[in-house]
């Protein structure tokens, strides 16, 4: 990696870092010279807009989430504890996050929502990764005899992302982990026993 790609992926990192703790729009440029101890012009030297580095340092942020999903299903077959290792990634992101301030899903999509159209299609498209891999999971584990035969994948994805995303808001806005691991645990009966089953 030459020398000038490896001063834009700190860029990129250090910046995926502030937008997350501070969101895209209460991050200055000043900040983001802060972060990186770079001048203006060293930043839009590799970055035409900070729109741009936006939607980099978004793009670098999920990809380490999605990193910590594949390493946690890496070498588990059974659906349910492929829905679990999903749940263990979160268990995890309070003490060891992907990147500093959260989920970067969640807080990109609420900051997103009508303010910036491009963020917001990430966030979406992020989304749709996270939504698909548990479609894929449950439909798998449906066709295997895994999971009940009347089990929706998307139901699934749904009450997983929301009550997920709904715990670590929570355990953010109060400065308390018991919420997510409540919402966690909450999960885990779910799957082990509504969605499992029986053999």
């Amino acid at each position: 990696m030459s020398k000038a790609q490896q001063t834009k992926t700190r860029i990129i990192e250090q910046a995926a870092a502030l937008f997350n703790q501070q969101g895209y729009a209460g991050s200055s440029m000043s900040d983001i010279m802060r972060v990186t101890g770079l001048q203006k012009g060293g930043i839009y030297h590799h970055f035409q807009s900070k729109d741009e580095l936006a939607l980099e340092a978004f793009d670098f942020a999920a990809s380490r989430v999605q990193q910590k999903f594949m390493g946690a299903l890496k070498g588990k077959r059974h659906a349910v504890e492929r829905l679990i290792a999903i749940l263990s990634v979160y268990e995890q992101m309070l003490d060891d996050p992907p990147v500093q301030g959260g989920c970067p899903i969640l807080n990109t999509a609420v900051e997103s929502d009508d303010a910036h159209p491009a963020l917001r299609e990430r966030a979406q498209l992020a989304m749709d990764a996270w939504r698909g891999l548990i479609h894929r999971i449950v439909d798998k584990g449906v066709m295997r005899g895994e999971l009940h035969a009347n089990v929706n994948s998307d139901t699934v994805a749904t009450i997983l992302i929301a009550t997920i995303e709904g715990g670590v808001m929570l355990s953010k806005l109060y400065g308390d982990a018991s919420y997510l691991e409540r919402a966690l645990n909450h999960l885990k009966t779910y799957i082990q026993n509504q969605l499992a089953a029986l053999i």
